[in-house]
This record gives structure tokens, C-alpha cells and sequence, in this order.
């Protein structure tokens, strides 16, 4: 697979490529926002992972026009902010998912894996079929029970799509929660009574658990 990496600090660049090499990754690495957009036009990558602030061309600017250009390619912008407003404005532009300076290379690793699935779980479907005779539609972000759509919190659906992803296998509490809320508190107790209202609305046999193992949906 093949990675653009847009990085002005000399260091952090050298080393996640170095990183990404070590992988098994393809990198091609710029410094600067201009260099790193014309490598986009004229190349096909699998992931793009933008510094949000770089000289001649900012990692906002590359979204944007990446995504005016109709590419369609996970893309993980790298910040030190942490404004919440300027993270919203990375998404609103079209990125995937945000990884803050500094961070451990494990995290980058992970963070990647799940852009990348993410990315080709959402282009390669379009229904999901669920047990219980329930579908997930993916382009509306919608779970139908008989052709009618259920009525559900973002909360909501982001467990259903994470366990959907997951499909057929178990997920811990904590590594939902973690995945979900990595910069909120969640206690389990919270995440138990959107389980609970996911069930209330849907049927108790759509999400298993088991102790011990965790929860999951199973393949239809």
C-alpha cells in the first residue's frame, strides 16, 4: 500500500516514515503543501496523512482540494491543535480521522489500520444484512428493521457500525469505548444503557455479549 505523508518537521517526517517503511508501507514524504498536492494529482495513494500546518499550502488546503477534485482516499490529518473547532474544520472539509501531536508510533499504526478498513468497508458496501432481519444502509448511515428506518442516537449508531465492522466477532467494553470516546469519559455504566437502549429499540438477540468476551453482531 501506498502512503503520502506531508510533514514540515524534518525529524517527525524522517522517523514516521521510517516507521511506515518498517511496515511494509510505500511512503512518498513532502515537506511543504504545494509538492504534496501535485503528488496527489498525479498519483494514486491508499492513505494520506497531513500535517494541518505546512508551508506554501496548508494540510486544510490539501483536504479541501482533494476532495474538490473528487479523490476519494482516507485521509488522517496530524495536529498539535487542540481547539475543537479547528479538528471540526478538518472534517468538514472531507478528513477521515485526526491524530495529535505528540503520539506514539503504535497509535499511528492503529489509527492507519482503521482508516484504511474504515475507508473500504464504507466504498465496498452498500447493506449490511443483520441478524433479527435488520440491515444497516451505509450510504444513509440508517438501520431498517422491514424496510423502516430505526429511530437512534449518533451514540447509537456509532456502536451499531463499529460492532457491524467487527462483525462476527467480539469486542471488549473498553475497546469500544476507547475507539468511540478516546477524548471523553465514558464510564461502562454509561456505554451499558446505550447498549440497553439499542436493545429497547431493536431486538435483545441484534448485539450479544458474552463475560468476559464482549459484544458483538453476529454475520447473517
Amino acid at each position: 500500500m501506498k502512503i503520502l505523508l506531508l510533514e514540515d518537521d524534518h525529524s517527525y517526517r524522517v522517523s514516521i516514515k521510517d516507521f511506515l517503511e518498517l511496515l511494509e508501507y510505500e511512503v512518498d514524504d513532502f515537506e511543504d503543501g504545494k509538492s504534496a498536492m501535485d503528488a496527489i494529482l498525479d498519483n494514486n495513494y491508499d492513505l494520506l496523512l497531513l500535517d494541518v500546518r505546512t508551508p506554501k499550502m496548508s494540510g486544510y488546503e490539501v483536504v479541501n482540494l482533494t476532495r474538490k477534485e473528487g479523490i476519494e482516499v482516507p485521509i488522517i490529518l496530524v495536529t498539535s491543535l487542540t481547539d475543537i473547532e479547528d479538528l471540526s474544520k478538518g472534517y468538514e472539509l472531507g478528513c477521515n480521522d485526526y491524530i495529535r501531536k505528540p503520539f506514539a508510533l503504535k497509535e499511528l499504526k492503529y489509527r492507519i489500520t482503521q482508516a484504511i478498513n474504515n475507508f473500504s468497508f464504507k466504498t465496498s458496501k452498500k447493506v449490511v444484512n443483520l441478524a433479527c432481519g435488520f440491515e444497516f444502509c451505509i450510504d444513509k448511515n440508517e438501520l431498517k428493521f422491514k424496510d423502516e428506518a430505526i429511530k437512534l442516537t449518533k451514540i447509537e449508531l456509532e456502536i451499531i457500525l463499529f460492532l457491524i465492522k467487527r462483525q462476527g466477532s467480539f469486542a471488549s467494553t473498553n475497546e469500544i469505548i476507547s475507539e468511540l470516546w478516546s477524548d471523553e469519559f465514558i464510564t461502562e455504566a454509561d456505554f451499558r444503557m446505550h447498549i440497553k437502549r439499542i436493545r429497547d429499540k431493536t431486538d435483545k438477540n441484534l448485539i450479544i455479549n458474552s463475560r468476559g468476551l464482549g459484544y458483538k453482531i453476529e454475520k447473517y
